[in-house]
């Protein structure tokens, strides 16, 4: 029975570390041939002959984007709507969050219950496009005419990252709080020296989840910015896209590396950055998943 027992779980384990290692490979196998076709020459891109390695290596097509003023400044906005985005999206989350976790909360049922009503039934595209609309007259009115700020204020909530930081922060035992209370502190100062120490691995999850999304945010930031200068990288790869596939440009190019190299050669700089900070924030990941998003 036992040695039954060990070879079913040797097939299990062979066949989960199968299916676990296609799944990588599928998942990496596009980055994989953007850098390829990236950096490859352009009969070699034209004709579909790159499919894994890049073929006639040159770095043309970074080179002509490195020199493209507007990419630097697309790249800029991303900066400024991903860090200003996420600092705010964070602050807004965690209060929400923090108020929401307490029994003494009048209302709380109801606030909980209005947050989740959000995530089973949205109001559509055009009651959300309406409401950024009077946002942004309400910008105007005081005199801000930067539309990446209307992008980092008016998308700052997220309903299932409060309710990770809300689960969070009802698993701090509530002993510690009074302890903290009774030596004086206030509430901002249990917010700031009890909750956020002590969930500091849900924080930094739902930190990269805002990251993320305000980095590769890219619907609303096109339908909200009107001004060309200050379209994010994700607008930018969009306009590129629709230039370098229009017929008349097609007929009339005749550069030494193909346009379809300048596009994977702007996708991979735009997945650069969030490779590079993912793995400091990776082990975080699991821990603060699983203390935010299950409740006892």
């Amino acid at each position: 029975m036992k040695r039954k027992l060990e070879i079913t779980e040797l097939i299990f384990k062979i066949i989960s570390y199968t299916l676990l290692t296609i799944f990588a490979l599928a998942c990496l196998y596009p980055f994989i041939y953007a850098v390829s076709a990236s950096i490859s020459g352009v009969e070699e891109v034209q004709y579909n002959r790159v499919v894994l390695f890049p073929k006639n290596v040159q770095f043309l097509a970074f080179s002509r984007m490195f020199k493209d003023n507007m990419f630097w400044n697309s790249y800029t906005n991303t900066l400024f709507i991903t860090l200003y985005g996420t600092i705010w999206a964070l602050f807004s989350s965690i209060l929400a969050g923090y108020a929401l976790s307490k029994k003494r909360l009048l209302f709380r049922k109801f606030f909980n219950f209005f947050l989740v009503f959000t995530m089973w039934f949205s109001a559509g595209i055009v009651p959300q496009y309406l409401n950024y609309l009077a946002t942004r007259r309400i910008f105007n009115s005081v005199g801000i005419m930067d539309d990446k700020w209307l992008v980092v204020i008016a998308m700052g909530m997220a309903a299932m990252n409060i309710i990770l930081l809300r689960n969070a922060f009802e698993g701090v035992p509530s002993e510690i709080e009074e302890a903290a209370i009774v030596d004086g502190a206030t509430e901002m100062q249990v917010l700031t020296t009890v909750y956020i120490p002590m969930s500091k691995s849900t924080i930094a999850t739902v930190s990269l989840f805002f990251a993320i999304s305000r980095w590769n945010g890219y619907f609303w930031a096109r339908q909200m910015i009107s001004n060309n200068n200050e379209h994010p990288l994700q607008v930018f790869i969009r306009r590129q896209l629709e230039q370098f596939t229009d017929p008349d440009m097609m007929a009339t190019w005749s550069q030494p590396y193909a346009s379809d190299s300048v596009i994977y050669a702007l996708i991979v700089c735009s997945i650069v950055p969030i490779l590079v900070i993912y793995p400091f924030i990776q082990k975080y990941f699991a821990k603060g998943t699983n203390v935010g998003g299950v409740k006892e």
